[in-house]
């Protein structure tokens, strides 16, 4: 399952969903937390979670290229029965290599040097400060948009990772995000599937901060405007900015 879903901005109930698996000895629960974990509190051991994966490009604000994952004592004895030919995604050789200070293949050393230093920054913010943050930020967002006619397109669990705004009747969601990075310089995503052109998302993950979400609005308003949605200038701003002076 996915504890943060990009693609709608919805975030699952993992504890509840592992609170069902873990009654199951032969069945064993994988989590796809990219962009949940660092954002809100996924607590691997408590829930009992069996395998738990996040990469290197969302809240450890790093590029892509790193991958990270942990294995449940449950999952591993999965994996010392498994059959199934493996060669990239061999979790022993990977933990034999750990055992030597060593990986199975290559690294990829430049990354791993500045994750030492994202993870420096982490630990002086502190992991609960971490996600207050990421929480002000969603919260900040949703009433930006909100303020200015729009609707969230999660009905519920909307995740503070990034936040999926419905398009207005009428306007291209599509057009929207890339109005924002053509005329503003504002990097947002549309919609992906159905959704395309339903919807757009304003991410406010990792290395965000107050004056990101106060651009982001804005940006939202001015294409908005200039699209001939009436809105008035600055409300979403104003909203947002209630919020983040707390």
């Amino acid at each position: 399952m996915q504890a943060s879903e990009t693609s709608t901005a919805v975030a699952h109930n993992t504890k509840a969903v592992s609170d069902i698996v873990r009654k199951y000895a032969d069945t064993i629960l994988v989590v796809d937390a990219i962009t949940a974990l660092g954002v809100f509190d996924i607590k691997t051991d408590d829930w009992g979670l069996d395998v738990v994966i996040t990469g290197s490009q969302k809240a450890l604000m790093l590029p892509p290229g790193l991958a990270f994952v942990s294995v449940s004592d449950k999952a591993w004895k999965f994996a010392d029965k498994a059959k199934a030919p493996k060669f990239y995604f061999n979790f022993k050789k990977e933990r034999d290599n750990l055992l030597k200070n060593q990986t199975n293949f290559t690294s990829s050393v430049t990354l791993i040097i500045g994750l030492c230093e994202a993870l420096r920054m982490m630990k002086k913010e502190g992991l609960e400060n971490i996600f207050k943050r990421h929480s002000r930020l969603a919260e900040a967002t949703r009433k930006g948009v909100q303020a200015i006619g729009l609707s969230l397109f999660p009905k519920e669990l909307p995740s503070d990772a990034l936040t999926a705004v419905s398009a207005p009747d009428g306007f291209d969601g599509q057009k929207i995000y890339k109005e924002l990075r053509e005329k503003y310089g504002i990097t947002a995503a549309g919609g992906q599937d159905h959704l395309k052109g339903k919807i757009f998302r304003i991410a406010h993950l990792g290395y965000a901060d107050t004056f990101d979400v106060i651009t982001a609005i804005s940006g939202v308003e001015m294409v908005l405007k200039g699209m001939g949605y009436k809105l008035e200038l600055g409300k979403g701003v104003g909203a947002a900015e209630e919020v983040l002076i707390r």
